[in-house]
């Protein structure tokens, strides 16, 4: 709050009396701030309560037929611990959008907590209530893996399975470099969960592509749960035929003017669904945030629709 509505206008009011001729900077650096104070105003209020339900279509030559209009809801970067006070009905609301699309399937893309395992206690009955015909899955995000947390690291390594246990007790099928079959009749795809692998160096690189595939025979249908999608190029093209990746992390900037998001300067693919061939990433911007703050870039929940080409 301090940044958003005492820093930034000051930056700008005195940028602008720094940069432009005297008798237009002051009064475009005020513009400026008052603009700067609205956003954030917005953003802060009616902005994060906004929530959409999108519905997108992957098509597959490689889809068994027994799969065709098989349905998956995917939401990712939840932050659970943003929803506290008057917030917390909000993340409710979420959970009820999902039922509602009465799915066959329910994955969540990581980013459960804000720093600590503690966040998540009080949102485990609220979350646990989700349901699908085929389960829910799920994959850990950077936040889930304490490395934002001021402690040692055999601290910090028994904090990451406070988080592992308490989505456990969600009632999520965690895939820590896994994966499930999923069968109808004769016919069968793979849901797979590969750990965060992000280039960042500070991101957790645990993400095992192989190890997350280790078994599988011939060449099935697999949907790859991936949290930082920067691995999709680097790791998950290169290094297996998952047809469809699922990711989040980029939360779309939570800010977007047209589209546009700045963190487009920092990820090829940061939000919607991206073809390479008949492969596909769809990127989620997320259901919440760190900060409760979101202008043109709303929460939102994917119904993903798999249809045989």
């Amino acid at each position: 709050m301090t940044m958003g509505f005492v820093v930034f206008p000051l930056v700008s009011y005195f940028l602008c009396r720094w940069l432009l001729p005297r008798r237009y900077g002051r009064k475009t650096g005020l513009f400026c701030a008052m603009i700067i104070i609205m956003v954030v105003a917005y953003g802060m209020t009616y902005g994060f309560k906004q929530l959409e339900v999108r519905h997108i279509e992957f098509a597959s030559s490689d889809l068994p037929e027994a799969f065709d209009g098989y349905r998956i809801v995917h939401f990712s970067d939840a932050h659970v611990g943003t929803y506290v006070g008057k917030r917390e009905p909000l993340l409710q609301r979420a959970v009820d959008s999902i039922n509602a699309q009465q799915a066959d399937m329910v994955v969540f893309t990581g980013d459960m907590q804000n720093i600590y395992p503690d966040e998540l206690a009080p949102h485990v009955a609220c979350l646990r209530q989700l349901k699908a015909k085929d389960g829910v899955y799920a994959v850990l995000g950077n936040h889930d893996y304490a490395v934002y947390q001021d402690c040692d690291e055999q601290e910090k390594q028994k904090h990451c399975l406070q988080t592992i246990e308490a989505e456990r007790q969600m009632g999520f099928d965690l895939l820590l470099n896994e994966h499930r079959i999923i069968r109808r009749d004769s016919d069968s795809i793979v849901i797979a969960g590969m750990e965060n692998w992000g280039l960042v160096k500070r991101m957790p690189r645990r993400g095992d592509v192989r190890k997350t595939l280790a078994g599988l025979a011939n060449s099935p249908f697999i949907i790859m749960l991936e949290h930082d999608p920067s691995a999709w190029r680097e790791k998950i093209l290169p290094e297996c035929h998952a047809q469809l990746t699922l990711s989040g992390h980029t939360h779309g900037g939570q800010f977007a003017i047209l589209g546009w998001s700045p963190v487009a300067l920092s990820y090829s693919e940061w939000a919607g669904t991206t073809y390479e061939g008949d492969r596909a990433i769809h990127v989620s911007t997320g259901l919440g945030g760190l900060i409760p703050f979101r202008f043109g870039q709303p929460g939102e929940i994917v119904v993903i629709t798999l249809k045989k080409k």
